[in-house]
C-alpha cells in the first residue's frame, strides 16, 4: 500500500514538475533565452525589411536575443506552414503579412489555416502601395492619364507583378475591375526581378509597396502616379492619394504583422504585445519605417485579429470575381 502511495505521489510531483516547466513563459522574468521569429520569405526580401530593425530593438529591450529564421518557398505559405507546428512555448513567433490574408483563397490546400492556427499579435508595418509607371514606357503623368490611355489600349498595357497571386497582382486586378481597364499581369519571381523589369522597360507599370519602390522614386527612375491609401504618405506628401486621383475606393496596403502558435501561454503574447509597441516607438525604428513609407500602426491583439478577417474577406471577393487561380 504505501508503496502504491509513493508512486502516485511521485506522479503527482512530476505533472506538477512538468506544468511549471509548461509555464515557463508566463513568469516575469520571460524570456529566459533566445526568441525565434521565423519570415516565411527569402532573406533580404521586403519583410526583412522591417523584421531584422525590429528583431535588433527587441533583443535591446528583452535581454536575449530575438532571431530571425528565414523559410521561404511557396509565396511564404512553406515558412507558415512550419511556424503553425512550432512549439508553442513562447520562444517562437511567425511574422506573415498581406500574402498571408490571400493565401486561403489562392490555394487549395495549406497545411495551416491563419486563423484556427495561430493566435494574432500585432501590426507591425503598413506601408501603402504606390502606382509606379516607366515614363519610357507610358507617356503618362497622372492616374487619369493612365486610366484614359489604358482604355485607349484595351490588353495593350502590361504590369509587372512579384508572382503570381502576390499583393501585386491582386492590386492590380483590384484596380482594373474598379476603373473598367484591361492590363495584362506579367509575373516575377519577387519584388526585386519585377523592380528590374520595370526600371528596364520589359514592363509599363507596376503596383508596388510604396517601401521597395521608395529609392527608385527618389532617384526617379519611376514615376509615382498615386498611393493606395487612405492619406497621402508624410515621407512623400507630393504623392495624391488614388482618391485624390480620380478611384476613390482603392486602398491596398503590403502590411507585415506577428503572429504566436496557437497554444502560445497568454502572458508571451502579453509581453511581447508591450515590447513591440516600445519598439516601434523608439526614434530609431520610427525613422527607418517612415523611409520605408510605413505610418507606425497601432493594432494588436483581437483588434489586429478582427483586421486580419476582414481582409481574407475583402481578397476572397477579388480572387473570386478576378477568376484568379494558382496552379
Amino acid at each position: 500500500m504505501k508503496l502504491r502511495h509513493s508512486i502516485a505521489a511521485c506522479a503527482v510531483m512530476a505533472a506538477n514538475v512538468t506544468a511549471l516547466a509548461w509555464a515557463t513563459p508566463a513568469r516575469a522574468d520571460w524570456p529566459e533565452r533566445p526568441v525565434t521569429i521565423i519570415v516565411p520569405f527569402p532573406a533580404g526580401g521586403g519583410t526583412d525589411t522591417f523584421a531584422r530593425p525590429l528583431s535588433a530593438q527587441l533583443t535591446q529591450q528583452l535581454g536575449h536575443a530575438v532571431v530571425i529564421d528565414n523559410k521561404g518557398g511557396a509565396g511564404g505559405t512553406v515558412g507558415a506552414g512550419v511556424a503553425a507546428k512550432a512549439k508553442p512555448d513562447g520562444y517562437t513567433f511567425f511574422m506573415g503579412g498581406a500574402h498571408h490574408a490571400l493565401a486561403p483563397s489562392l490555394y487549395k490546400q495549406l497545411s495551416y489555416d491563419i486563423q484556427k492556427d495561430f493566435v494574432p499579435v500585432a501590426l507591425l508595418a503598413q506601408p501603402p502601395q504606390v502606382v509606379v509607371v516607366n515614363t519610357g514606357k507610358l507617356p503618362v503623368k497622372s492616374l487619369a492619364e493612365l486610366i484614359a490611355y489604358a482604355k485607349a489600349r484595351p490588353g495593350q498595357i502590361n504590369y509587372g507583378t512579384a508572382g503570381k497571386g502576390s499583393t501585386h497582382h491582386l492590386a492590380g486586378e483590384l484596380f482594373s475591375m474598379q476603373t473598367g481597364i484591361q492590363l495584362v499581369d506579367v509575373p516575377y519571381q519577387g519584388a526585386g526581378p519585377m523592380m528590374s523589369a520595370l526600371m528596364g522597360g520589359q514592363v509599363d507599370l507596376a503596383f508596388d509597396g510604396l517601401g521597395s519602390s521608395a529609392q527608385q522614386i527618389r532617384a526617379g527612375t519611376i514615376k509615382p502616379l498615386a498611393v493606395a491609401a487612405a492619406r497621402r504618405s508624410p515621407s512623400f506628401p507630393d504623392i495624391p492619394t488614388a482618391a485624390e486621383a480620380g478611384v476613390p475606393h482603392f486602398e491596398v496596403s503590403t502590411w507585415y504583422a506577428l503572429w504566436a502558435p496557437r497554444g502560445t501561454p497568454q502572458p508571451a503574447i502579453d509581453r511581447m504585445i508591450r515590447e513591440v509597441k516600445v519598439a516601434l516607438e523608439t526614434p530609431k525604428l520610427k525613422e527607418q519605417w517612415a523611409s520605408n513609407g510605413s505610418d507606425i500602426p497601432d493594432l494588436s491583439g483581437p483588434a489586429f485579429g478582427a483586421f486580419v478577417d476582414s481582409e481574407i474577406a475583402r481578397w476572397a471577393k477579388v480572387v473570386k470575381d478576378a477568376g484568379v487561380t494558382l496552379d
